[in-house]
């Protein structure tokens, strides 16, 4: 593996030099991703075990309750010998273990100002604005990009956004862990390394294989040894998940995890409130 080549891979995940130590410089780090997302990943457990208590004990398949990307990581990690309850405390540590190494590997400055956090979250919402526009000019409603989610009719409303509260954070940070930082990542090194590739090409190919695996994946995926189905096929929706996914792609580049995952979790939850409170 050439010094060039390590080159090649390191300038996607960052397209953009920004000023050193401005804003758009520190929230692009490891770092302001890692302490960023601690809250949104405690969140999810904590809801995820109040919607399900005994999901717990078991990696259930249930699509209105859990995300196929995060059961992937548990999966991952009974199979080398993690089991249990323990799943639960291991697979966010992946996530921080990952960015850990990207901090250190990137010799970044450590140093985290809370103070930016406010201004990550609106930039987080206002880019998941182009998001909610597109998919409502798709589809005749925004579509949710969590796998399977529906709503349970007959409940409470509150009951329901939550649902999709919960599961729109988790599907923001899993799937942006599975599909951009580590199979982009994957696809990268077996283009440039493996077939020798230029850059260009590399790239190009890694992010549409990742994309149409990332929306494929809505409608079939294979969790605890077995298939499973997810949302029924509907052609607007999987063009605009392929879309979502080179945008989120784009969006990893220019901007880094944090706000890539913080983008994906608040298009989950708008997405989820206009469809209960508007096109319920």
């Amino acid at each position: 593996m050439t010094a060039a080549k390590h080159t090649r891979r390191d300038s996607f995940r960052q397209l953009v030099t920004f000023v050193p130590d401005t804003y758009w410089d520190r929230t692009s780090r490891p770092i302001y991703a890692l302490v960023y997302l601690l809250g949104f990943i405690v969140l999810y457990e904590i809801g995820t075990l109040m919607i399900r208590p005994e999901s717990l004990h078991q990696n259930l398949i249930q699509p209105q309750t859990r995300v196929v990307s995060f059961i992937w990581v548990q999966n991952l990690l009974e199979y080398l010998g993690i089991t249990g309850r323990m799943t639960w405390v291991a697979a966010p540590l992946v996530l921080i273990l990952i960015l850990l190494t990207l901090q250190i590997a990137g010799k970044t400055r450590w140093t985290v100002y809370l103070t930016d956090f406010l201004p990550m979250t609106l930039e987080c919402i206002l880019l998941s604005i182009p998001l909610i526009v597109f998919s409502l000019l798709l589809n005749r409603q925004p579509t949710v990009n969590a796998a399977g989610v529906s709503f349970l009719w007959g409940q409470q409303d509150t009951q329901e956004l939550w649902m999709q509260i919960i599961t729109g954070i988790g599907a923001g940070i899993y799937e942006e862990l599975i599909f951009r930082l580590i199979l982009i990542g994957l696809l990268m090194i077996f283009f440039q390394d493996v077939l020798g590739l230029e850059n260009v090409p590399s790239i190009v190919a890694s992010i549409l294989i990742s994309a149409v695996l990332f929306s494929l994946h809505h409608h079939i995926f294979f969790v605890n040894g077995q298939f499973g189905a997810g949302e029924e096929f509907q052609a607007g929706k999987f063009v605009f998940r392929i879309l979502a996914g080179v945008y989120f792609a784009g969006l990893y580049a220019l901007r880094g995890f944090g706000i890539t995952a913080g983008t994906h979790a608040c298009y989950d939850i708008l997405a989820a409130v206009l469809n209960l409170l508007v096109f319920k």
